[in-house]
Protein backbone atom coordinates (compact mmCIF):
# COMPACT_ATOMS: atom_id res chain seq x y z
CA UNK A 1 0.00 0.00 0.00
CA UNK A 2 1.36 3.44 -0.90
CA UNK A 3 2.19 5.90 1.82
CA UNK A 4 -0.08 8.52 0.23
CA UNK A 5 -3.15 6.26 0.39
CA UNK A 6 -2.40 5.21 3.95
CA UNK A 7 -1.74 8.76 5.08
CA UNK A 8 -5.04 9.88 3.57
CA UNK A 9 -6.95 7.14 5.35
CA UNK A 10 -5.25 7.88 8.63
CA UNK A 11 -5.92 11.58 8.19
CA UNK A 12 -9.64 10.88 7.89
CA UNK A 13 -9.36 8.65 10.93
CA UNK A 14 -7.61 11.37 12.90
CA UNK A 15 -10.03 14.12 12.00
CA UNK A 16 -13.35 12.38 11.94
CA UNK A 17 -13.27 8.92 13.43
CA UNK A 18 -12.44 10.25 16.86
CA UNK A 19 -15.34 8.67 18.68
CA UNK A 20 -13.28 9.49 21.70
CA UNK A 21 -13.67 7.17 24.63
CA UNK A 22 -12.08 9.11 27.47
CA UNK A 23 -9.97 7.21 29.96
CA UNK A 24 -9.34 3.48 29.83
CA UNK A 25 -12.54 1.51 29.41
CA UNK A 26 -14.31 -0.67 31.94
CA UNK A 27 -16.55 -3.20 30.13
CA UNK A 28 -20.23 -2.23 30.24
CA UNK A 29 -22.09 -4.07 32.94
CA UNK A 30 -19.03 -5.06 34.96
CA UNK A 31 -18.09 -3.90 38.41
CA UNK A 32 -16.27 -0.58 38.82
CA UNK A 33 -12.57 -0.84 38.12
CA UNK A 34 -10.75 -1.45 41.42
CA UNK A 35 -7.36 -0.33 40.11
CA UNK A 36 -5.79 2.90 41.36
CA UNK A 37 -6.94 6.13 39.77
CA UNK A 38 -5.42 7.46 36.60
CA UNK A 39 -3.73 10.82 36.53
CA UNK A 40 -4.83 13.37 33.97
CA UNK A 41 -3.57 16.35 32.01
CA UNK A 42 -3.52 19.76 33.65
CA UNK A 43 -6.40 22.15 33.17
CA UNK A 44 -6.03 25.70 31.95
CA UNK A 45 -7.05 28.69 34.03
CA UNK A 46 -10.67 28.29 32.95
CA UNK A 47 -10.88 24.63 33.85
CA UNK A 48 -10.65 23.22 30.31
CA UNK A 49 -7.97 20.77 29.21
CA UNK A 50 -4.76 22.57 28.41
CA UNK A 51 -4.30 23.17 24.70
CA UNK A 52 -0.90 21.57 24.91
CA UNK A 53 0.31 18.97 27.42
CA UNK A 54 2.99 19.94 29.88
CA UNK A 55 6.42 19.68 28.31
CA UNK A 56 7.32 16.03 27.92
CA UNK A 57 10.89 14.88 28.41
CA UNK A 58 12.28 12.26 26.08
CA UNK A 59 13.28 9.07 27.90
CA UNK A 60 14.67 6.42 25.57
CA UNK A 61 17.25 4.54 27.65
CA UNK A 62 17.40 3.04 31.14
CA UNK A 63 19.13 4.90 33.96
CA UNK A 64 22.88 4.39 33.94
CA UNK A 65 23.85 1.06 35.40
CA UNK A 66 20.33 -0.39 35.32
CA UNK A 67 18.75 -3.00 33.07
CA UNK A 68 15.26 -3.37 31.68
CA UNK A 69 13.00 -5.37 34.00
CA UNK A 70 9.89 -5.44 31.84
CA UNK A 71 9.38 -4.79 28.12
CA UNK A 72 6.31 -4.35 25.93
CA UNK A 73 6.06 -3.95 22.17
CA UNK A 74 3.28 -1.93 20.51
CA UNK A 75 2.64 -1.35 16.80
CA UNK A 76 0.72 1.66 15.46
CA UNK A 77 -2.22 1.03 13.15
CA UNK A 78 -5.88 1.58 12.29
CA UNK A 79 -8.59 -0.78 13.51
CA UNK A 80 -12.38 -0.42 13.23
CA UNK A 81 -12.03 3.14 12.06
CA UNK A 82 -9.73 4.31 14.87
CA UNK A 83 -6.02 4.98 15.26
CA UNK A 84 -4.69 2.54 17.85
CA UNK A 85 -1.76 0.83 19.51
CA UNK A 86 -1.69 -2.92 18.80
CA UNK A 87 0.09 -5.32 21.15
CA UNK A 88 2.85 -7.41 19.60
CA UNK A 89 4.07 -10.71 21.03
CA UNK A 90 3.01 -12.85 23.95
CA UNK A 91 -0.46 -12.66 25.49
CA UNK A 92 -0.91 -9.08 24.24
CA UNK A 93 -0.40 -9.99 20.59
CA UNK A 94 -3.12 -8.35 18.51
CA UNK A 95 -4.79 -6.69 21.51
CA UNK A 96 -5.95 -3.13 20.82
CA UNK A 97 -4.60 -0.54 23.29
CA UNK A 98 -3.61 -3.35 25.67
CA UNK A 99 -3.65 -3.04 29.44
CA UNK A 100 -0.04 -2.98 30.68
CA UNK A 101 1.22 -3.70 34.18
CA UNK A 102 4.41 -3.17 36.15
CA UNK A 103 5.67 -3.50 39.70
CA UNK A 104 6.81 -0.55 41.71
CA UNK A 105 10.56 -0.01 41.24
CA UNK A 106 10.86 -1.82 37.91
CA UNK A 107 12.55 -0.31 34.86
CA UNK A 108 9.93 -0.54 32.12
CA UNK A 109 10.43 -0.33 28.37
CA UNK A 110 7.69 0.31 25.81
CA UNK A 111 8.95 -0.36 22.30
CA UNK A 112 6.86 1.38 19.63
CA UNK A 113 6.95 0.22 16.00
CA UNK A 114 5.51 2.38 13.24
CA UNK A 115 2.98 0.32 11.31
CA UNK A 116 1.27 2.97 9.21
CA UNK A 117 3.84 5.51 7.96
CA UNK A 118 2.30 8.33 10.00
CA UNK A 119 4.33 10.21 12.60
CA UNK A 120 3.77 8.78 16.10
CA UNK A 121 5.31 8.56 19.54
CA UNK A 122 4.34 7.13 22.91
CA UNK A 123 4.04 9.24 26.06
CA UNK A 124 3.21 8.47 29.68
CA UNK A 125 0.85 10.70 31.59
CA UNK A 126 1.76 11.35 35.20
CA UNK A 127 5.44 10.78 34.50
CA UNK A 128 5.89 13.56 31.94
CA UNK A 129 7.88 11.33 29.59
CA UNK A 130 7.77 10.49 25.89
CA UNK A 131 9.65 8.63 23.21
CA UNK A 132 11.14 10.09 20.08
CA UNK A 133 8.87 10.54 17.07
CA UNK A 134 8.89 7.86 14.35
CA UNK A 135 7.84 8.51 10.76
CA UNK A 136 8.47 5.46 8.58
CA UNK A 137 6.95 1.99 8.52
CA UNK A 138 9.10 -0.38 10.57
CA UNK A 139 10.89 2.40 12.43
CA UNK A 140 11.18 1.83 16.20
CA UNK A 141 11.45 4.05 19.25
CA UNK A 142 11.47 3.40 22.98
CA UNK A 143 10.01 4.92 26.10
CA UNK A 144 11.98 3.81 29.16
CA UNK A 145 11.14 4.79 32.73
CA UNK A 146 11.48 3.67 36.32
CA UNK A 147 8.09 2.83 37.83
CA UNK A 148 8.55 4.92 40.95
CA UNK A 149 4.93 6.04 41.30
CA UNK A 150 2.03 3.69 41.91
CA UNK A 151 -1.33 4.06 40.25
CA UNK A 152 -3.02 3.72 36.89
CA UNK A 153 -1.53 5.95 34.20
CA UNK A 154 -2.43 6.62 30.60
CA UNK A 155 0.05 5.92 27.82
CA UNK A 156 -0.84 7.76 24.62
CA UNK A 157 0.41 9.22 21.36
CA UNK A 158 1.32 12.86 21.98
CA UNK A 159 1.02 13.92 18.33
CA UNK A 160 -1.88 16.44 18.36
CA UNK A 161 -5.20 14.71 17.79
CA UNK A 162 -3.89 11.14 17.82
CA UNK A 163 -4.91 10.46 21.40
CA UNK A 164 -8.45 11.68 20.70
CA UNK A 165 -8.54 9.48 17.62
CA UNK A 166 -8.03 6.40 19.78
CA UNK A 167 -4.34 6.07 20.62
CA UNK A 168 -4.37 5.60 24.37
CA UNK A 169 -4.24 2.77 26.88
CA UNK A 170 -3.48 2.19 30.52
CA UNK A 171 -0.53 0.92 32.54
CA UNK A 172 -1.14 0.00 36.17
CA UNK A 173 1.81 0.09 38.56
CA UNK A 174 1.46 -1.77 41.85
CA UNK A 175 3.70 -3.02 44.60
CA UNK A 176 4.40 -3.06 48.32
CA UNK A 177 3.36 0.22 49.84
CA UNK A 178 1.62 1.30 46.64
CA UNK A 179 -1.61 3.13 47.27
CA UNK A 180 -3.88 5.19 45.11
CA UNK A 181 -4.56 8.81 45.98
CA UNK A 182 -7.94 8.64 47.75
CA UNK A 183 -8.87 12.04 46.37
CA UNK A 184 -8.06 11.17 42.77
CA UNK A 185 -11.06 10.56 40.46
CA UNK A 186 -11.83 6.89 39.98
CA UNK A 187 -13.27 5.43 36.76
CA UNK A 188 -16.92 4.43 37.03
CA UNK A 189 -18.92 1.92 35.05
CA UNK A 190 -22.51 3.10 34.74
CA UNK A 191 -25.23 1.75 32.45
CA UNK A 192 -25.81 3.38 29.10
CA UNK A 193 -29.04 5.25 28.39
CA UNK A 194 -27.98 6.13 24.83
CA UNK A 195 -30.92 5.46 22.52
CA UNK A 196 -29.96 3.22 19.58
CA UNK A 197 -30.36 4.92 16.22
CA UNK A 198 -32.70 2.19 14.96
CA UNK A 199 -35.28 2.96 17.67
CA UNK A 200 -37.67 4.37 15.08
CA UNK A 201 -41.43 3.79 15.24
CA UNK A 202 -43.06 2.39 12.09
CA UNK A 203 -44.36 4.66 9.35
CA UNK A 204 -47.93 5.88 9.66
CA UNK A 205 -50.10 3.96 7.21
CA UNK A 206 -53.46 5.43 8.20
CA UNK A 207 -55.31 7.38 5.53
CA UNK A 208 -57.29 9.52 7.98
CA UNK A 209 -56.50 11.45 11.18
CA UNK A 210 -56.97 9.76 14.53
CA UNK A 211 -56.93 10.57 18.23
CA UNK A 212 -53.73 9.44 20.00
CA UNK A 213 -52.15 9.50 23.45
CA UNK A 214 -48.46 10.16 24.02
CA UNK A 215 -47.09 9.32 27.47
CA UNK A 216 -43.79 10.77 28.62
CA UNK A 217 -42.03 10.41 31.96
CA UNK A 218 -39.21 12.71 33.03
CA UNK A 219 -36.50 10.70 34.76
CA UNK A 220 -33.22 11.85 36.31
CA UNK A 221 -30.64 9.06 36.07
CA UNK A 222 -26.92 8.51 36.60
CA UNK A 223 -25.55 6.95 33.44
CA UNK A 224 -22.53 6.54 31.17
CA UNK A 225 -21.21 9.71 29.54
CA UNK A 226 -17.96 8.20 28.22
CA UNK A 227 -15.75 5.25 29.08
CA UNK A 228 -15.00 5.60 32.78
CA UNK A 229 -17.10 8.74 33.18
CA UNK A 230 -20.68 9.18 34.36
CA UNK A 231 -23.16 12.04 34.54
CA UNK A 232 -26.61 12.77 35.95
CA UNK A 233 -28.82 13.00 32.86
CA UNK A 234 -32.33 14.44 32.83
CA UNK A 235 -34.38 12.47 30.33
CA UNK A 236 -37.69 11.74 28.69
CA UNK A 237 -38.54 8.06 29.27
CA UNK A 238 -35.05 7.28 30.54
CA UNK A 239 -33.09 7.69 27.30
CA UNK A 240 -31.14 10.37 25.44
CA UNK A 241 -32.56 11.44 23.13
CA UNK A 242 -36.13 10.88 24.23
CA UNK A 243 -38.29 8.55 22.14
CA UNK A 244 -39.18 9.50 18.59
CA UNK A 245 -42.90 10.24 18.35
CA UNK A 246 -44.54 9.60 14.98
CA UNK A 247 -48.00 10.86 14.04
CA UNK A 248 -49.94 12.11 11.01
CA UNK A 249 -50.99 15.61 10.06
CA UNK A 250 -54.51 16.22 11.37
CA UNK A 251 -54.13 13.85 14.34
CA UNK A 252 -55.38 15.01 17.73
CA UNK A 253 -52.84 14.13 20.39
CA UNK A 254 -53.20 14.03 24.16
CA UNK A 255 -49.81 14.45 25.84
CA UNK A 256 -49.49 13.11 29.37
CA UNK A 257 -46.34 14.14 31.19
CA UNK A 258 -45.40 12.50 34.47
CA UNK A 259 -42.42 13.60 36.57
CA UNK A 260 -40.89 10.66 38.44
CA UNK A 261 -41.31 10.74 42.20
CA UNK A 262 -37.57 10.58 42.83
CA UNK A 263 -36.83 13.59 40.59
CA UNK A 264 -35.20 16.59 42.25
CA UNK A 265 -36.45 19.17 39.74
CA UNK A 266 -39.60 20.28 37.97
CA UNK A 267 -39.76 19.44 34.26
CA UNK A 268 -42.00 20.17 31.28
CA UNK A 269 -42.25 19.63 27.52
CA UNK A 270 -42.35 22.05 24.60
CA UNK A 271 -43.25 20.50 21.24
CA UNK A 272 -42.21 22.61 18.26
CA UNK A 273 -45.02 20.83 16.39
CA UNK A 274 -47.66 22.36 18.69
CA UNK A 275 -49.61 25.51 17.95
CA UNK A 276 -50.40 26.81 21.44
CA UNK A 277 -48.87 28.48 24.53
CA UNK A 278 -45.26 27.44 24.95
CA UNK A 279 -45.73 24.47 22.65
CA UNK A 280 -47.32 22.78 25.65
CA UNK A 281 -44.77 24.00 28.20
CA UNK A 282 -47.28 26.41 29.73
CA UNK A 283 -49.49 23.44 30.63
CA UNK A 284 -46.81 20.97 31.75
CA UNK A 285 -44.64 22.58 34.43
CA UNK A 286 -44.66 19.41 36.51
CA UNK A 287 -43.33 18.88 40.01
CA UNK A 288 -41.77 15.56 41.11
CA UNK A 289 -44.42 12.88 41.54
CA UNK A 290 -47.06 14.86 39.65
CA UNK A 291 -48.67 14.54 36.21
CA UNK A 292 -49.94 17.12 33.73
CA UNK A 293 -51.52 16.94 30.29
CA UNK A 294 -52.72 18.89 27.29
CA UNK A 295 -54.23 18.17 23.88
CA UNK A 296 -53.20 19.56 20.51
CA UNK A 297 -54.03 19.09 16.86
CA UNK A 298 -51.14 18.49 14.46
CA UNK A 299 -51.75 21.27 11.94
CA UNK A 300 -48.45 21.15 10.05
CA UNK A 301 -46.45 18.20 8.73
CA UNK A 302 -42.72 18.14 9.37
CA UNK A 303 -39.98 16.89 11.68
CA UNK A 304 -39.92 18.89 14.90
CA UNK A 305 -37.83 19.01 18.07
CA UNK A 306 -39.38 18.68 21.49
CA UNK A 307 -37.57 19.59 24.70
CA UNK A 308 -37.98 20.55 28.32
CA UNK A 309 -38.81 24.21 28.80
CA UNK A 310 -38.38 24.62 32.55
CA UNK A 311 -35.81 27.26 33.58
CA UNK A 312 -32.93 27.06 33.12
CA UNK A 313 -34.14 25.76 29.77
CA UNK A 314 -30.61 25.49 28.39
CA UNK A 315 -29.53 23.35 31.34
CA UNK A 316 -32.50 21.00 31.01
CA UNK A 317 -31.78 20.57 27.30
CA UNK A 318 -28.05 20.08 27.79
CA UNK A 319 -28.73 17.41 30.40
CA UNK A 320 -30.57 15.34 27.80
CA UNK A 321 -34.17 16.52 27.61
CA UNK A 322 -34.86 16.60 23.88
CA UNK A 323 -36.25 14.43 21.11
CA UNK A 324 -38.03 14.50 17.73
CA UNK A 325 -41.69 14.30 16.77
CA UNK A 326 -42.40 13.38 13.14
CA UNK A 327 -45.69 14.63 11.73
CA UNK A 328 -46.11 12.79 8.46
CA UNK A 329 -47.91 14.51 5.58
CA UNK A 330 -51.03 13.10 3.95
CA UNK A 331 -49.89 10.07 1.99
CA UNK A 332 -46.87 9.59 4.25
CA UNK A 333 -43.22 9.43 3.22
CA UNK A 334 -41.74 7.39 0.37
CA UNK A 335 -40.75 3.90 1.52
CA UNK A 336 -37.08 3.19 2.29
CA UNK A 337 -35.26 0.08 3.48
CA UNK A 338 -34.04 1.43 6.83
CA UNK A 339 -34.72 4.45 9.01
CA UNK A 340 -32.50 5.87 11.75
CA UNK A 341 -32.93 8.48 14.48
CA UNK A 342 -29.90 10.59 15.40
CA UNK A 343 -29.66 13.69 17.58
CA UNK A 344 -26.69 15.86 18.48
CA UNK A 345 -26.12 17.33 21.91
CA UNK A 346 -23.48 18.90 24.10
CA UNK A 347 -22.72 18.81 27.83
CA UNK A 348 -20.96 21.34 30.03
CA UNK A 349 -18.99 19.84 32.91
CA UNK A 350 -16.82 21.27 35.66
CA UNK A 351 -14.28 18.53 35.01
CA UNK A 352 -12.24 18.53 31.78
CA UNK A 353 -13.03 16.21 28.91
CA UNK A 354 -11.85 12.67 29.59
CA UNK A 355 -11.60 12.85 33.38
CA UNK A 356 -12.97 9.66 34.92
CA UNK A 357 -15.58 9.47 37.63
CA UNK A 358 -18.99 11.09 37.96
CA UNK A 359 -18.68 14.57 36.45
CA UNK A 360 -20.91 17.52 37.27
CA UNK A 361 -22.69 20.31 35.41
CA UNK A 362 -21.03 23.72 35.03
CA UNK A 363 -23.45 26.66 34.61
CA UNK A 364 -20.49 28.95 33.99
CA UNK A 365 -19.30 26.95 30.99
CA UNK A 366 -22.86 26.68 29.66
CA UNK A 367 -23.32 30.45 29.77
CA UNK A 368 -19.92 30.89 28.13
CA UNK A 369 -20.87 28.24 25.53
CA UNK A 370 -17.77 26.11 26.23
CA UNK A 371 -18.91 22.47 26.28
CA UNK A 372 -16.54 19.72 27.32
CA UNK A 373 -18.46 17.00 25.44
CA UNK A 374 -20.25 16.71 22.10
CA UNK A 375 -22.02 13.50 21.12
CA UNK A 376 -24.69 11.77 19.09
CA UNK A 377 -27.50 9.97 20.94
CA UNK A 378 -26.58 10.68 24.50
CA UNK A 379 -22.98 9.59 25.06
CA UNK A 380 -19.50 9.47 23.63
CA UNK A 381 -19.26 6.29 21.55
CA UNK A 382 -23.01 5.65 21.51
CA UNK A 383 -23.10 5.25 17.73
CA UNK A 384 -19.59 3.82 17.32
CA UNK A 385 -18.60 1.24 19.92
CA UNK A 386 -22.06 0.74 21.48
CA UNK A 387 -24.73 0.91 18.77
CA UNK A 388 -23.36 1.66 15.30
CA UNK A 389 -25.86 1.99 12.46
CA UNK A 390 -25.93 -1.06 10.19
CA UNK A 391 -27.21 -1.57 6.65
CA UNK A 392 -26.44 -3.39 3.41
CA UNK A 393 -25.26 -2.47 -0.05
CA UNK A 394 -28.22 -1.65 -2.29
CA UNK A 395 -30.44 -0.39 0.52
CA UNK A 396 -31.80 3.12 0.82
CA UNK A 397 -31.56 4.64 4.27
CA UNK A 398 -33.30 7.61 5.84
CA UNK A 399 -31.85 9.48 8.82
CA UNK A 400 -34.08 11.71 10.91
CA UNK A 401 -31.51 14.12 12.32
CA UNK A 402 -32.03 16.76 14.98
CA UNK A 403 -29.99 19.05 17.19
CA UNK A 404 -30.92 19.32 20.84
CA UNK A 405 -28.10 21.70 21.59
CA UNK A 406 -28.64 23.87 23.50
CA UNK A 407 -26.13 26.12 21.74
CA UNK A 408 -24.29 24.67 18.72
CA UNK A 409 -25.51 24.36 15.14
CA UNK A 410 -24.46 21.21 13.27
CA UNK A 411 -22.97 20.77 9.80
CA UNK A 412 -24.19 17.18 9.45
CA UNK A 413 -22.14 15.06 7.05
CA UNK A 414 -21.49 11.38 6.35
CA UNK A 415 -17.92 10.86 5.23
CA UNK A 416 -17.83 8.92 1.96
CA UNK A 417 -21.51 9.40 1.10
CA UNK A 418 -23.65 11.98 -0.70
CA UNK A 419 -27.20 12.68 0.37
CA UNK A 420 -29.50 11.87 -2.56
CA UNK A 421 -32.33 13.84 -0.94
CA UNK A 422 -32.43 16.33 1.94
CA UNK A 423 -35.65 17.53 3.52
CA UNK A 424 -34.13 20.79 4.68
CA UNK A 425 -35.06 22.16 8.13
CA UNK A 426 -37.38 19.20 8.61
CA UNK A 427 -39.90 20.33 5.99
CA UNK A 428 -41.61 17.27 4.49
CA UNK A 429 -43.78 19.13 1.98
CA UNK A 430 -41.19 21.31 0.23
CA UNK A 431 -39.33 19.61 -2.64
CA UNK A 432 -36.20 17.95 -1.22
CA UNK A 433 -32.75 19.17 -2.09
CA UNK A 434 -30.78 16.68 -4.16
CA UNK A 435 -27.12 15.65 -4.29
CA UNK A 436 -26.03 17.35 -1.06
CA UNK A 437 -22.71 16.89 0.75
CA UNK A 438 -23.57 18.44 4.14
CA UNK A 439 -26.66 19.93 5.71
CA UNK A 440 -26.77 22.81 8.18
CA UNK A 441 -29.09 22.06 11.11
CA UNK A 442 -29.73 24.73 13.75
CA UNK A 443 -30.18 24.10 17.44
CA UNK A 444 -33.78 23.14 18.02
CA UNK A 445 -33.99 22.17 14.34
CA UNK A 446 -33.95 19.09 12.16
CA UNK A 447 -33.37 17.65 8.72
CA UNK A 448 -34.10 14.36 6.99
CA UNK A 449 -31.49 12.85 4.69
CA UNK A 450 -31.83 9.87 2.35
CA UNK A 451 -29.21 8.04 0.34
CA UNK A 452 -28.67 4.69 -1.35
CA UNK A 453 -25.73 2.59 -0.22
CA UNK A 454 -23.58 1.63 -3.19
CA UNK A 455 -20.39 0.37 -1.57
CA UNK A 456 -19.48 -1.50 1.65
CA UNK A 457 -17.44 0.03 4.42
CA UNK A 458 -17.61 2.06 7.60
CA UNK A 459 -19.07 5.49 6.92
CA UNK A 460 -18.58 8.11 9.61
CA UNK A 461 -21.30 10.47 10.79
CA UNK A 462 -19.85 13.81 11.83
CA UNK A 463 -20.56 17.44 12.41
CA UNK A 464 -18.16 18.95 9.87
CA UNK A 465 -17.01 21.38 12.53
CA UNK A 466 -14.51 18.60 12.92
CA UNK A 467 -12.74 19.61 16.11
CA UNK A 468 -15.91 18.45 17.85
CA UNK A 469 -15.03 14.89 16.85
CA UNK A 470 -12.13 15.15 19.28
CA UNK A 471 -14.68 15.76 22.05
CA UNK A 472 -16.72 12.68 21.21
CA UNK A 473 -18.91 13.62 18.24
CA UNK A 474 -18.88 10.77 15.72
CA UNK A 475 -20.98 7.81 14.67
CA UNK A 476 -20.51 4.82 12.38
CA UNK A 477 -22.73 3.48 9.61
CA UNK A 478 -21.42 -0.02 8.85
CA UNK A 479 -22.42 -1.20 5.38
CA UNK A 480 -21.98 -4.83 4.38
CA UNK A 481 -22.15 -6.39 0.92
CA UNK A 482 -20.26 -6.90 -2.30
CA UNK A 483 -17.83 -4.23 -3.46
CA UNK A 484 -18.28 -2.86 -6.97
CA UNK A 485 -14.85 -1.87 -8.34
CA UNK A 486 -16.49 0.40 -10.92
CA UNK A 487 -17.73 2.61 -8.07
CA UNK A 488 -14.57 2.58 -5.98
CA UNK A 489 -11.31 0.71 -6.35
CA UNK A 490 -7.81 0.90 -4.97
CA UNK A 491 -5.27 -1.51 -6.40
CA UNK A 492 -3.30 -1.22 -3.15
CA UNK A 493 -6.24 -2.11 -0.93
CA UNK A 494 -7.68 -0.41 2.11
CA UNK A 495 -6.79 -0.33 5.77
CA UNK A 496 -8.92 0.14 8.85
CA UNK A 497 -11.80 -2.04 7.63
Amino acid sequence: MSKSILRLLCAFTLIALAACSGPAATPTGSAPDPTPAMTHPPADSEGSPANQPAALQEATAPPEGQEIDRSYKLVTGVQDGRMVFIGSGGPLDGVINPELTADLGEVVEIVLVNGDSIVHNVALEGYGLKSEDIHEIGQETRLVFTADKAGAFIYFCAIPGHRQAGMEGRITITGDGAAADPDAPQPVNLPSIALPADAVPPAVTRTAPDRLTVELETVEVNARLADGAGYTFWTFNGTVPGPMIRIRVGDTVEVRLRNAENSHYAHSVDFHAVTGPGGGAAATQTMPGEETSFTFKALNPGVYVYHCATPSVAQHISNGMYGLIVVEPEGGLPPVDREFYVMQGEIYTVQPYGQPGVVTFSPEKMLAERPEYFFFNGAVGSLTELNPLRANVGETVRIFFGVGGPNFTSSFHVIGEIFDRVYDLGSLTAPPLTDVQSVLVPTGGSAVVEFTLDYPGTYVLVDHSLSRAERGLAGHLIVEGEADPEIFDSPEGLTGE
